[in-house]
């Protein structure tokens, strides 16, 4: 499988649970950000992962939303992060977080893992048009704001994804309007869960949830 902005990396409506692929990038020690534009409906991020391509030492990361530094083409103030344990085997590194974004705003997602004994690896691709950041001091933490030495890159990608969420759909029910969480239907007499619906305006596709 390949790196693709808004299936395994970049702004996504489902996480990725597979081997994105891609090729090596050092991670520990490093703040790494990925600049995407949050889609049209969006309500909040609800969580944040990256991809650790290598079973390395217990170690602590953090993943995060920053806002966009347009002067600088980088990350500028951190929106929210969480910090957590990594683990000792390779896999997706996730955590659930609560980050109110805004749709057609650029934002960036981040990752940052303390230092490991054996150098822990991310993946990257080189779609054309996408940029990334690199923080490359000893950090073990998310700056905030980002306010030290790095690098912007373009047609890049990293394996760290951005789960959202659209506000909820809304059913009236005896004159008062209730949040719909889930739909499901009836195909074959087997109910199904609907994990996505769009609404056509003007002749757009919108998500709905």
């Amino acid at each position: 499988m390949a790196l693709v902005k808004g299936v395994n990396c970049g702004f996504v409506t489902v996480a990725p649970t597979t081997d994105p692929g891609g090729y090596q990038y050092a991670q520990d020690t490093r703040a790494l950000a990925v600049r995407d534009v949050a889609p049209t409906g969006v309500l909040k991020v609800v969580e944040i992962g990256w991809w650790c391509d290598n079973a390395t030492e217990a170690a602590n990361t953090e993943v995060g939303i920053y806002s966009h530094d347009a002067g600088n083409n980088k990350p500028l103030n951190l929106l929210g992060s969480v910090d957590f344990a990594k683990g000792i085997t390779l896999g997706w590194k996730k955590a659930a977080v609560d980050i109110s974004i805004t749709g057609g705003v650029i934002y960036w997602m981040a990752s940052q893992l303390d230092d490991t004994v054996t150098q822990t690896i991310i993946t990257r691709a080189y779609p054309s048009g996408q940029y990334v950041c690199d923080g490359y001091p000893f950090l073990t933490a998310l700056p905030n704001p980002w306010n030290i030495p790095s690098a912007t890159y373009s047609n890049q990608v990293w394996a760290i994804y951005a789960l959202w969420q659209g506000a909820p759909m809304k059913i009236n029910i005896g004159d008062a309007w209730k949040d719909v969480d889930s739909m499901e239907l009836n195909i074959g007499d087997v109910w199904k869960d609907v994990i996505e619906v769009k609404q056509n305006i003007g002749d757009v596709w919108k998500t709905v949830f």
